[in-house]
């Protein structure tokens, strides 16, 4: 079995080469297909042809116990810990990580033309896990370039992605202390008053709207620029929409390493555990000032 570090920089060299082959397919794969994900949203031919890349390239790291993807329902063994473990997917190979993906965050994007990404947790125990068992985490960017922001030991960097390789562009990336950017999900008439409240708050600093449906791009603006992104409890779903284990975990881990912070309203994202592989969470992240800010106007009522 590989040692922890190993397996982490594999796990991200196969995330990069898959990058590439995401990238080049995205144009042939617009299509919806029959059925939909677990989350119940229907599957355009990209999302599963990024999730059975994946999958396949992921499993077969040397020291990667687990994979899981909003995409399928439940988690994938590899085939040492079926070995090791009976084919049980709760139980690994000692050592093995687990890894936990949204394959292509935002892919209702693809038919506009618009940004999405690749969000990726790597975690130290099965799957579902919480949020102080990551070991690294990141997302690569499909925009005009192609980059991917990596987490890490306490720090973030950001790469270039061309042609399954990666040259860093920016070493201990942090976010900016004058926050300029926002953006939050949603339809504002079912937002509760408190968090409207704060929105308006938001406007009232003259933060920049910047909102464009893929949490990656939206995320990556405030990694940018500064600000604070959310997709925030509705009326009617209490919950929001993204998920805590695929989503909310990895974005607070890379947030957090930036000297940003993360919350579900009451609390870090990362100081949760999900009962459930596709659970979902309110989920906020930014510069600590406004996440700060965040908390104390919905603590009244949350």
């Amino acid at each position: 079995m590989a040692d922890a570090d190993a397996t982490v920089g594999a796990i991200v060299d196969a995330v990069v080469a898959t990058a590439a082959d995401v990238g080049d397919a995205l144009a042939d794969r617009r299509a919806y297909r029959d059925g939909e994900n677990p989350s119940g949203e229907r599957q355009l031919a990209a999302d599963v042809y990024a999730d059975e890349l994946l999958e396949d390239r992921l499993l077969a790291v040397d020291g990667v116990g687990t994979y899981a993807s909003e995409e399928r329902e439940t988690v994938s063994v590899s085939d040492a810990t079926a070995e090791a473990a009976g084919g049980k997917a709760g139980e690994s190979a000692a050592g093995a990580v687990h890894v936990a993906c949204d394959p292509l965050d935002g892919s209702s994007n693809l038919k506009s033309n618009n940004g999405m990404g690749t969000v990726f947790a790597v975690y130290d125990e099965p799957l579902p896990a919480p949020g102080d068992a990551l070991l690294a985490a990141g997302f690569v960017l499909y925009g005009p370039i192609t980059t991917m922001v990596l987490a890490r030991d306490g720090s973030v960097s950001e790469y270039l992605l061309e042609d399954g390789d990666r040259e860093e562009l920016t070493a201990a990336l942090t976010l900016p202390e004058d926050p300029l950017v926002y953006g939050f999900g949603g339809r504002v008439p079912d937002w509760p008053e408190d968090f409207a409240a704060y929105v308006d708050d938001v406007e009232d600093d003259r933060l920049k709207l910047r909102y464009g449906g893929a949490m990656v791009a939206d995320v990556n603006q405030v990694l940018t620029y500064g600000g604070v992104f959310g997709y925030p409890m509705l009326e009617g779903a209490p919950e929001g929409k993204l998920r805590l284990q695929f989503e909310g975990h990895p974005m607070a881990y890379v947030l957090d390493a930036a000297g940003g912070a993360s919350t579900d309203g009451r609390r870090s994202l990362l100081a949760k555990t999900p009962a459930e592989l596709h659970e979902r969470s309110p989920v906020f992240l930014g510069n600590e000032g406004l996440i700060d800010r965040l908390e104390a106007a919905l603590s009244p009522s949350r």
